[in-house]
């Protein structure tokens, strides 16, 4: 290896840790932090319940709200997707599984209410606005059905007159069998003297689970994120949520809101969206140096005797098999539609045409040979079968370029001081030769585009969680591989032996060494080319090495591909490249044969 390579590559190492170093030491972080609204409530207790309130209709008529002291107690509904607890402080959730989807850590079903904490719970109220703290008293409860159970407390706040505001609380879960969303109640009804419910405009504030689960490690899972989500009826807005972060999403015209992770989402949907004041989200850390990922959603305030509020809860998969169902009222057992649920994915903005055909044939693939592995590896075949003649025509093109070399920098001196007479004779020497400086730039751009689709896809598509291709390799396309796990973490590398970021990087090398003897770079251009071919691949080996399994398999793939298509496109260019020799000596011999007069 000559001493100039050397250095490219010492110095693209030096270059890749020290920025990995200070993106883990210096992560950007807004530390913007709304300060706690003092609650306008001066007094909570329990009182008798009015004889003029009237009771939620999803509750038995026997229920009444005394003064009785109720102890704190957990309620669990089963279904057959999910196992949630409620508690009656606050007539809240403290847990929410998956029964159908692992915890790879836990190997039990994924909780998607994490981080809850004595003071923050799932589907937890504050009154008045998102900063006020929640309810935390203990409510009564009825269970209505095995799926089921209503929550009620009475509470008196002071008027501005200074008389008794006295309004009774209601909460009712239900759940149903098949579904991963669920119906929240929330109905409130005022006393003789209640006045209504406002405090600076927002009645109360309902929110997610502090942290949607599973839990994860933002500095070691580099691929996995928390992001806000929000859907205004035309689009969805994502904000991808560093730490310390408390801000109001100051939007109009809000149907639904909520956090979504990399496969899975907790979703906040009104029956009535015109209800919604304002939605914060809060990424704040309250519980074991662990930022939350919380959506708020604050309730315009009212001023009539009653409240009668209904929210849809999706805590799920975020994928579009199970989203999709609430845009027909046939396909889900609330019978929403339109809710455009599927918003929330995660796609490649303008690109996400793409992935919907990716994805197509990848699901048809799928069908025939059931292995995401295989699907993976026949859909990158095909697709580099596809691109051979434009990549064929672009390594010919760049043949052509280097033979025109001489006549360009010709030219380039001749008209150095008269750009126009240089573009048309540059151009006349590229009619005559038959090159289109475009067509070089096709493939490229194919390919880029294919990539930046692939990356999206593979990296957030839900079908591979879990996806086995070979056995005590690659057990899950959605993480890396693993052959070894060490005792101790390495720096950048985690504990992990990994196999297919080697196999990646060797393609990668013999690729760049067979284009290389390919070409006939020479100078700066042999010495960039050499920094680029021993350089990019030691930077993207640091770059993916922890990255989704099934996102290497492609890249790795598609290397082994392209290199025995440049084993071909180097016999045809030397092919070409001899015929053009003894064409130009053919042009030789007839000059020199016929010379002119």
């Amino acid at each position: 290896m000559e001493k100039n390579t050397i250095w490219a590559v010492v110095l693209s190492t030096i270059v890749l840790v020290g920025f990995m170093f200070l993106q883990q030491k210096f992560y950007p972080t807004n530390t913007q932090q709304n300060a706690a609204a003092s609650t306008e409530i001066t007094n909570t207790e329990t009182v008798e319940n009015s004889n003029g309130t009237v009771l939620p209709p999803t509750f038995a008529a026997d229920i009444k709200a005394s003064d009785e002291n109720f102890s704190e107690e957990n309620f669990t509904i089963k279904t057959d997707k999910i196992e949630v607890v409620l508690t009656n402080r606050g007539g809240d959730i403290v847990s929410y599984k998956l029964i159908d989807h692992l915890d790879r850590d836990t190997s039990t079903g994924v909780e998607l209410a994490d981080n809850v904490s004595a003071m923050n719970r799932a589907c937890a109220i504050a009154f008045g606005s998102s900063s006020n703290s929640i309810v935390n008293d203990v409510f009564g409860y009825k269970k209505l059905d095995d799926y089921s159970y209503g929550f009620y407390k009475t509470f008196t706040v002071k008027n501005s007159d200074n008389s008794d505001n006295t309004f009774t609380v209601y909460k009712t879960y239900t759940f149903k069998p098949g579904e991963y969303a669920f119906k929240l109640d929330v109905a409130i009804d005022g006393a003789e003297n209640y006045k209504g419910l406002n405090f600076n405009g927002v009645a109360y504030t309902i929110r997610t689970s502090p942290q949607l689960g599973p839990h994860f490690n933002r500095k070691a899972d580099r691929y996995e994120s928390r992001q806000f989500i929000a859907y205004n009826g035309e689009k969805a807005k994502r904000i991808v949520l560093s730490d310390k972060q408390y801000k109001a999403y100051d939007k109009d015209n809000i149907s639904w809101a909520g956090i979504g992770g990399k496969y899975f989402v907790g979703l906040i949907v009104p029956e009535n969206k015109s209800i919604i004041n304002k939605v914060y989200y809060s990424s704040v850390i309250e519980k074991d140096n662990y930022a939350n990922a919380q959506a708020l959603v604050e309730r315009t305030a009212s001023s009539d005797r009653s409240i009668r509020d209904t929210y849809y809860m999706y805590l799920g998969p975020r994928n579009e098999k199970d989203l999709r169902i609430y845009n027909v009222a046939a396909n889900n057992a609330w019978g929403l539609e339109g809710q455009r649920l599927g918003e929330c994915l995660q796609s490649s903005g303008f690109l996400s045409w793409l992935e919907t055909i990716l994805k197509w044939m990848m699901e048809m693939i799928y069908k025939v040979i059931p292995n995401w592995g295989v699907s993976i590896i026949i859909l990158t075949i095909f697709l580099k079968l596809i691109m051979f003649p434009l990549t064929k025509n672009s390594s010919l093109g760049t043949m052509k370029m280097q033979e025109m070399q001489p006549q360009l920098q010709a030219i380039q001196a001749k008209y150095k001081n008269d750009p126009q007479k240089m573009q048309q004779e540059t151009a006349k020497i590229y009619k005559e030769a038959g090159y289109n400086p475009v067509s070089g730039c096709l493939p490229m751009v194919f390919m880029f585009v294919v990539l930046f689709a692939m990356f999206n896809l593979f990296n957030n598509y839900f079908e591979f969680r879990g996806a086995m291709f070979i056995p005590g390799w690659i057990p899950d396309l959605s993480v890396g591989d693993s052959v070894y796990t060490f005792k101790h973490a390495l720096p950048l590398f985690g504990n992990e032996l990994r196999l297919l970021p080697i196999i990646y990087v060797i393609s990668q090398l013999l690729f760049g060494k067979i284009t290389q003897n390919g070409g006939t770079m020479t100078g700066s251009n042999a010495a960039q080319m050499k920094m680029m071919m021993y350089g990019m691949p030691l930077f993207f080996f640091f770059i993916f090495y922890n990255a989704p399994a099934g996102l290497l398999l492609y890249w790795t793939v598609s290397n082994f591909m392209q290199l025995i298509q440049q084993l071909v496109i180097n016999k045809i260019m030397k092919n070409a490249k001899a015929e053009s020799k003894k064409s130009a000596k053919s042009k030789t011999a007839n000059i020199k044969k016929f010379p002119k007069k």
